[in-house]
């Protein structure tokens, strides 16, 4: 997915960007069972510099 905003890269000034996430889920420390969640990695298309990453579904780490 190609994200285009006013933005560019703060290693390269690039301005394409995709999302990504990876196979292992953030749990939360205190729920032992819970799933947890997909960290959503946004990225930098032209030198692969991560700009931000995110938790899918915050609202899981809520007591």
């Amino acid at each position: 997915m190609n994200l285009s905003n006013d933005k560019n890269c703060p290693k390269c000034s690039g301005a394409e960007f995709a999302e990504g996430t990876d196979f292992m889920p953030i749990k939360p420390l205190d729920k032992k069972l819970s799933m947890g969640s997909n960290k959503i990695y946004t990225f930098c298309l032209n030198c692969g510099e991560i700009i931000s990453t995110r938790i899918e579904n915050p609202e899981k780490f809520r007591k």
